[in-house]
């Protein structure tokens, strides 16, 4: 059986090696938010406001992006025990991981609702409305939003020939959306994971004294 002490070692380490993880995301997520902005690389939808409510929220950027990463740097200093968390006691450093934990839950929690109803609703581009029964030719919108017959994400027919400005908006829209959507719950995981690993520290630091 292990002992509270290399138990607790272990808890540090996995501290470690989860700030990590979390930090890396939190990049990932941020530069995926960012890519959403910038539409085929064309700055000009972004100065023309023509960029998808979603992405314009920025919940990449400041929750799963800042939060996630204000929370990996916790992690971190409480598992390398640097600064003023060298000397932390167990109490303390359970603390710092509620703090953490719920910071980062709540930033993937948020990242993840956004992308998940961005790709219900599908991209913000130009369509020919005349086709949804509007008067209007040519105007942008959410088209796929109003198709309650059908759903893009699987006709896959529909990508091509529904959006015609930006050009690709939909396989933009679908693959970056997708990345933030599986970045914000792998976060989640790994906040879960780093709670249970967080309560096992406190235990076994309560079980050695």
């Amino acid at each position: 059986m292990l002992s509270s002490p290399g138990v607790m070692a272990c808890s540090r380490t996995c501290s470690r090696i989860l700030g990590l993880s979390l930090g890396t995301t939190a990049l990932f997520a941020a530069g995926a938010n960012t890519v959403l902005l910038f539409p085929n690389w064309d700055v000009s939808y972004l100065l023309r406001g023509l960029i998808g409510k979603q992405a314009m929220l920025g919940s990449g950027l400041w929750g799963g992006g800042l939060m996630v990463l204000i929370a990996a740097t916790l992690i971190s200093l409480t598992g390398w025990r640097y600064g003023c968390f060298s000397e932390s006691g167990p109490c303390q450093s359970m603390l710092t991981a509620l703090l953490s934990s719920s910071l980062a839950f709540l930033g993937a929690l948020i990242c993840f609702i956004t992308s998940g109803v961005a790709l219900k609703d599908g991209p913000l581009c130009m369509f020919d409305a005349s086709s949804f029964n509007q008067m209007q030719a040519w105007k942008y919108g959410y088209p796929f939003k109003d198709l309650h017959n059908r759903n893009y994400l699987y006709d896959r027919s529909l990508w091509n020939s529904v959006c015609l400005e930006p050009s690709k908006a939909v396989i933009w829209h679908v693959s970056f959306f997708s990345i933030l959507l599986c970045v914000s719950l792998l976060q989640i995981l790994l906040v879960v994971i780093h709670f249970i690993n967080s309560f096992l520290g406190l235990f076994c630091s309560l079980c050695e004294k």
